[in-house]
C-alpha cells in the first residue's frame, strides 16, 4: 500500500489534469480536420 500512496500523490491518483485534457480535445478537433479535408471517409482509395 506505501507504493499505491507514493504513486498517488506524485501522479495525483489518476486524474487527468486540466492541461492534458485541453491538448487532447485541440488534438482531436485536429484530426477531426483532416478526417473532413479527405471526405469523411473510413476507407480511402488505395494509391498507385
Amino acid at each position: 500500500m506505501k507504493i499505491s500512496k507514493s504513486i498517488n500523490e506524485k501522479f495525483g491518483g489518476g486524474a487527468a489534469s486540466p492541461e492534458y485534457d485541453e491538448a487532447a480535445v485541440e488534438g482531436m478537433k485536429a484530426m477531426s480536420d483532416e478526417f473532413k479535408a479527405q471526405g469523411n471517409r473510413v476507407y480511402l482509395p488505395l494509391a498507385d
